[in-house]
């Protein structure tokens, strides 16, 4: 796993190695001894081409978000965190089937992706805290800026492009 730099601190992007042979390919996404981040759960999202998911934070929740195809997409991050060294800072990469990548993403850290290959774009999380709770009944930690219209990630990135405008 070779990193990639953000410029945001705490945000941990790393290309994944393909190993492959005849029969296909296949490639760590997650080792406990590489990173500070202990997984509560797993999911895959199939996002439609042009779509967008996010922008949105989460409080306490830190994602793992892996990008390794089908698809490919464009993902967004903003630093909204008052006392972080790189408060304010944002960044953007292209991920996906051309680029396998893994990203671990901390609270605070406001996050989008959008689906821009002609194919439906498909993503794994492995976030370190349960969505709702145990049992699914708690609060959800989010927090989404899709709805806020002074959200500062739009001071740094194009609201029409996430509508799909």
């Amino acid at each position: 796993m070779s990193a990639i730099e953000t410029g945001i601190n705490g945000v941990a992007a790393f290309e994944l190695r393909a190993f492959g042979d005849d029969r296909g390919w296949l490639a760590e996404v997650f080792r406990q001894d590489a990173f500070d981040h202990a997984p509560a759960m797993a999911y895959v999202s199939v996002t439609r081409p042009g779509k967008a998911r996010g922008p949105h934070e989460h409080l306490a929740q830190s994602d793992l978000f892996v990008f390794a195809g089908p698809g490919e997409f464009e993902v967004y991050l903003y630093d909204g965190r008052a006392a972080s060294p790189t408060r304010s800072a944002s960044w953007s990469g292209r991920f996906g089937e051309s680029r396998r990548a893994g990203m671990i993403v901390p609270p605070g850290v406001i996050h989008a992706y959008r689906c821009v290959s002609p194919v439906d774009g498909w993503v794994v999380n492995l976030p370190n805290r349960l969505y709702a709770g145990v049992g699914k009944s708690g609060p959800v930690d989010e927090i989404r800026h899709e709805n806020l219209p002074a959200s500062p990630f739009y001071s740094a990135f194009d609201r029409a492009w996430f509508a799909g405008e």
